[in-house]
């Protein structure tokens, strides 16, 4: 817990929470940074603050916040009676928000050595990221409760690195080629009316390839929209795979499939160059061609967020 304070700079290192459930509250312009996955946190009565939160297994939930600034991973996200937060999030499931005014998202964007097994301490896949597709259970009409933030946000602009001496030790990186979780557009706007999905199925080198992949398209201009990682059933393949559906079955029996959607114009063909350049042997699936892509890709998460009950 932390409670009750202000102007200070407080944190817990790797391995000091070790999947307990945490609770901060009454604190004002304070720097908190929990580098360790948690069960559940509660954030109360908070004010002028930034907040790091390590992979928490359950849910993350503001009560009467303002002002606050937030980088965190969740499974389930919630604010409730807040205004002004800052949030760059990773959720599993769609966030919510109630009660609550002028709330802007952006995509988590974070690394330090120990990320990548906290996520999998905390059941957290780095794939499944809904961070923008908001539910504001109390709208009101003419007016918007959320928004993104811009795209060229920079996440340490708004949650600063710690300064503490033995918080620095870490070794946090918020530079987007080095993010834990890839850095997706989400609902904003697409740039194309191209996009292509991929799906790699599960092995020794799924989740590398992925990231490969990812920066490969990247690089050469192209934008990451969504990303999922779920498993997968035959007449799941069937509906997403169409005639290929066969020769992917035996694969689905391996493990989940990692699903990545990209847009950009030429997106299809310099995708298919990549893997055909980068991954030999390796089996991904790829829309064939920019008229049918969007079909697939609609098909494919249409699935997805029903499987992982979004």
């Amino acid at each position: 817990m932390f409670s009750g304070l202000k102007d200070v700079t407080v944190g817990r290192l790797p391995g000091k929470v070790a999947g307990q459930q945490f609770l901060i509250q009454d604190c004002e312009n304070c720097n908190i940074y929990i580098f360790d996955h948690s069960a559940t946190v509660t954030i109360d009565d908070c004010t002028n603050c930034v907040i790091f939160l390590g992979p928490v297994k359950g849910s993350v939930f503001f009560r009467n916040c303002r002002d606050c600034k937030c980088a965190l991973a969740c499974q389930q996200f919630r604010v409730r009676d807040c205004r002004k937060l800052e949030v760059f999030l990773c959720c599993a499931t769609q966030p919510i928000i109630e009660s609550s005014t002028n709330i802007k998202f952006s995509c988590f964007q974070w690394y330090y050595p120990e990320l990548a097994f906290q996520f999998k301490d905390a059941g957290l896949s780095i794939f499944n990221n809904t961070w923008s597709s908001i539910h504001d259970f109390t709208p009101v009409s003419g007016e918007h409760n959320w928004s993104l933030l811009p795209e060229d946000a920079v996440v340490q602009d708004h949650v600063p690195l710690p300064t503490t001496e033995e918080l620095k030790a870490v070794r946090v990186s918020t530079e987007a080629s080095r993010s834990i979780v890839p850095v997706s557009r989400g609902q904003r706007q697409k740039s194309s009316d191209e996009s292509c999905l991929v799906v790699l199925f599960a092995g020794d080198y799924t989740i590398a390839n992925a990231r490969k992949l990812i920066d490969e398209m990247v690089a050469k201009g192209f934008f990451l929209v969504q990303t999922k990682e779920v498993s997968m059933k035959a007449e799941d393949a069937q509906r997403v795979f169409h005639e290929k559906a066969p020769d992917f079955l035996p694969l689905l029996n391996k493990g989940p499939v990692i699903a990545l959607e990209f847009n950009g114009d030429g997106a299809v063909e310099g995708c298919q160059l990549i893997v055909n350049e980068t991954f030999k042997g390796t089996k991904i699936f790829v829309s064939e061609s920019k008229e049918t892509a969007p079909g697939d890709v609609d098909s494919f998460y249409n699935f997805a967020d029903i499987q992982m009950g979004i």
